[in-house]
């Protein structure tokens, strides 16, 4: 059930805001870490806790487990008409904050409403888009997600010779576009294919459980394990880079904190240029096999440049240039497209939900460890670490690849379930009359 392309892009504008905001606020957070740091004397543990508790990683990972269930139970619409003023709540607390407390509580609320809305944000644009134009829209909405950094990390370039202040005033400039996100989401239409899903539902008595079902099909455990696969150990490099590399470009590079935000700007904007040059405009016409393996193996390939070759200038702009164009068109672009076209309308935002979580946890663990490993074992122990793990990535994502390219929802659906959706209603049904007495009524066979 899609909408016209005029629509579709028209709605994947408004809800990519949301995309814009959870990376906006990850690298707001790292592009003031050092100057939080000195103002209020943080320790490591401490630094270690904000990149944990932030959009980062924690704070997210506990908003989409409860942001996909909502989605699915209430619509996506509902995630839209509140998540952004939890948004707003956040970064005020943290552009106000006089202390530890009150500093780790903003970034906590932050990465909750990030959480519960990236869920939402990428069903729905998937539900909205046709078959043909699914992984361009998409990968608008992963644009969007560079375009925040790059332009946090200038603003945060210009805005470095006032100190915290200019960090402060970020927090206010992205306060600002989340109010004119919820302005924008709140005018979208519910999702076709959810009242359809409702509908179905009402009509065979079916109550779907928000994990019973996700965890009792054989074939969405395999998709969760592949997708958690290519996406978590990509995500464990990238959302420590996202939080922390500004504070290892000037600990271990010596940069000052204005070239770290210069450099990471850079970086983000080659991620921007390659997400709608490449991902958004080949997404849907080229191999995915071969597209992922070129963008996972350009990432393993910068990171063997930066750990082996030393920090030096040379090895940075290698490192911003080819990371960032295999970020714009690797692992999160895909992962944002297959998650939503390999499991079906009832539980689509729910599923990811959960793997959103599992993820951002386990960058919330590698977030307190990571700052440990890089004072006491050095760049070169903790860079070797993140090679491993985008080399697992890229294995996973290279040998599995779903074939999903330039069919519809419901033909994905179909040839991955077949009738076993339909035989899974019918037991619910059954059970639901065996433990009501009821007759069974309704669609169900």
């Amino acid at each position: 059930m899609s909408e016209s392309k005029s629509g579709s892009i028209k709605s994947t504008v408004a809800v990519s805001i949301t995309n814009f905001l959870d990376s906006g606020s990850i690298v707001a957070g790292a592009s003031g870490l050092t100057l939080w740091t000195k103002a209020l004397g943080l320790s490591s543990f401490q630094v270690g806790l904000l990149g944990a508790l932030s959009a980062n990683a924690f704070g997210a990972a506990v908003g989409a487990l409860f942001g996909g269930h909502l989605s699915d139970k209430y619509g996506r619409k509902v995630i839209y008409t509140y998540d952004m003023l939890v948004y707003m709540l956040g970064t005020l607390i943290v552009a106000f904050s006089f202390n530890f407390p009150m500093l780790l509580i903003g970034f906590l609320i932050t990465g909750i409403a990030v959480g519960a809305g990236v869920p939402a944000s990428w069903t729905y644009i998937s539900e909205t888009s046709q078959s043909t134009n699914r992984a361009k829209n998409i990968g608008i909405s992963q644009f969007a997600w560079s375009l925040g950094p790059a332009i946090i990390f200038i603003v945060g370039t210009l805005l470095a010779p006032i100190g915290l202040i200019g960090n402060r005033i970020i927090f206010i400039f992205l306060t600002i576009i989340a109010f004119v996100g919820w302005r924008l989401q709140s005018k979208l239409h519910e999702s076709q294919a959810w009242v359809d899903q409702k509908v179905h539902e009402k009509e065979t008595g079916e109550k779907p459980h928000p994990y019973r079902d996700l965890f009792s099909n054989v074939v969405n455990l395999k998709t969760l394990a592949f997708l958690i696969g290519v996406y978590m150990f990509w995500n464990l490099v990238a959302g420590a880079m996202g939080f922390f590399m500004p504070y290892v470009y000037e600990t271990a590079g010596g940069l000052t904190n204005m070239e770290a935000n210069l450099l990471q700007a850079i970086l983000w904007i080659f991620t921007a240029l390659a997400t709608y040059i490449g991902f958004a405009r080949y997404g849907d016409r080229a191999n995915h096999r071969i597209f992922f393996f070129v963008g996972a193996a350009m990432a393993v390939a910068s990171w063997v440049v930066l750990t082996y070759a030393g920090m030096n200038w040379t090895s940075l702009w290698i490192f911003v240039t080819v990371w960032g164009i295999s970020a714009g068109i690797g692992a999160q672009a895909w992962y944002a497209l297959w998650a939503t076209e390999l499991f079906p309308t009832k539980y689509r935002a729910g599923s990811q939900g959960v793997m959103f979580f599992v993820v951002r946890l386990s960058a919330g663990i590698w977030s307190i460890v990571f700052p440990t490993i890089l004072t006491s074992m050095g760049f070169k122990a903790a860079g070797t670490f993140m090679i491993a793990l985008l080399v697992i990535s890229l294995v996973i994502g290279t040998i599995w690849t779903p074939q999903t390219r330039g069919k519809t929802l419901d033909e994905i659906t179909k040839e991955r379930y077949g009738n076993t959706l339909d035989k899974d209603e019918v037991k619910a049904t059954k059970s639901k009359v065996r433990a009501t007495g009821t007759h069974l009524t309704g669609g169900a066979k």
